[in-house]
């Protein structure tokens, strides 16, 4: 039975076991959708990256969830290709991206950061009563309320569309309660692919940079479980908080925290005016083995 090397990479982080588990199979020239698709599976990551030759770019990206292919990943793109620069299969160079939803731009620098242009940020004030977002939230309506004069309640769409949610302190963003059923029907309101609580008061950082922003993401139809950290969502975010200007003007690039509530921290560095969105990150590999990919014709479960 053939086999391809198969990755789980940490996306936007710089040590394993943090940041999001990110399945990455670096050479899957001739493999069939199906079994791409049951690669995927197998692997169980929220998204599989599928790297393959590519004519009219330096190599062409699909990517796979459990339950079928989607057109762009931002975090499965940055997971990719900081494995390939690991594994010297690729420079630090700029590069471009073949994927279902066009051609992605990038760079990879000389210390592995990914940076992944997401092109320009839709951001759209909504009309929704914070009563009834604070109820999915499991959060007093006055946390929102207090920010709500100087940052609406909006959508900002870097390639997904997120709820953005400004919450005045870290206290109240660490206690929230989600009510699945709510959270998805605020995205039904809103045309949203999910609700994207956020603070500016935040854990950390280093010596040199201290986060600006802490977020939370809560997928619609996910059942209420919170992924530990996406590149569109905190890339669009950034956006939205850059466009009000509710940064400092020092602030040159916006670094968003979170996962810590899974236990899986982890930081998207974002350079945006507000309106266009490069989003960068590390990516550390958890695990390094094989995949025995089934024949084209076999639907039976594959083995790692």
């Amino acid at each position: 039975m053939e086999t391809r090397q198969a990755l789980l990479v940490d996306a936007f982080a710089a040590e394993p076991t943090a940041g999001t588990p990110t399945g990455v199979v670096p050479d899957a020239a001739g493999l069939t959708d199906d079994q791409l698709r049951a690669v995927a599976s197998e692997l169980g990551a929220r998204a599989t990256a599928f790297v393959l030759p590519a004519e009219e770019a330096d190599r062409r990206l699909r990517f796979f969830t459990p339950s079928g292919e989607v057109g762009r990943s931002a975090t499965a793109t940055v997971a990719a290709h900081a494995a390939l620069f690991e594994r010297g299969l690729a420079e630090a160079d700029e590069w471009t991206g073949a994927t279902g939803g066009g051609t992605v731009d990038g760079e990879t620098k000389e210390d592995g950061t990914v940076w992944v242009d997401l092109g320009r940020a839709e951001v759209t004030e909504v009309d929704l009563a914070y009563d009834d977002v604070a109820d999915a939230l499991g959060v007093d309506p006055a946390a929102l309320q207090d920010v709500g004069a100087d940052l609406p309640l909006a959508t900002a769409d870097a390639g997904e569309s997120w709820l953005a949610v400004p919450v005045n302190y870290f206290e109240h963003l660490s206690g929230l309660s989600v009510d699945a059923a709510a959270v998805d029907d605020l995205c039904d309101a809103v045309d949203a692919d999910g609700v994207y609580p956020f603070t500016f008061d935040t854990v950390g950082g280093d010596a040199t940079r201290r986060s600006t922003l802490h977020g939370r993401a809560f997928r619609a139809g996910a059942g209420g479980t919170e992924d530990p950290i996406l590149g569109t969502a905190a890339g669009a975010v950034a956006a939205f908080v850059r466009r009000h200007g509710a940064l400092d003007s020092t602030i040159e690039q916006v670094v968003v925290e979170g996962g810590h509530f899974r236990d899986r921290p982890g930081t998207v560095s974002v350079d945006t005016d507000g309106d266009e969105v490069w989003v960068g990150g590390r990516g550390a590999t958890a695990l390094d083995g094989s995949v025995s990919v089934p024949e084209a014709s076999d639907d039976d479960i594959i083995e790692v």
